[in-house]
């Protein structure tokens, strides 16, 4: 079963982007440009949703490795 984690080697700040982009496999690239266009058009509530996901979503270690 594959679980979402912030990404190691997709990280440009806290790494949920590439984590999203690594579960669904889409490139994290158009993943960050559509939080962007969300976080736009709903006023900056993007940028409170990612702080949350952030905290929420777990680091990936190293035992567990990629699924």
């Amino acid at each position: 079963m594959k679980k979402l984690y912030l990404s190691d080697s997709n990280k440009k700040l806290g790494g949920v982007c590439g984590g999203i982009g690594e579960y669904f496999d889409v490139d994290p690239t158009l993943v960050r440009i559509i939080f962007i266009i969300a976080t736009l058009a709903s006023i900056g509530l993007g940028i409170i949703a990612y702080i949350l996901m952030w905290i929420v979503i777990p680091k990936e270690s190293k035992e567990q490795g990629k699924n």
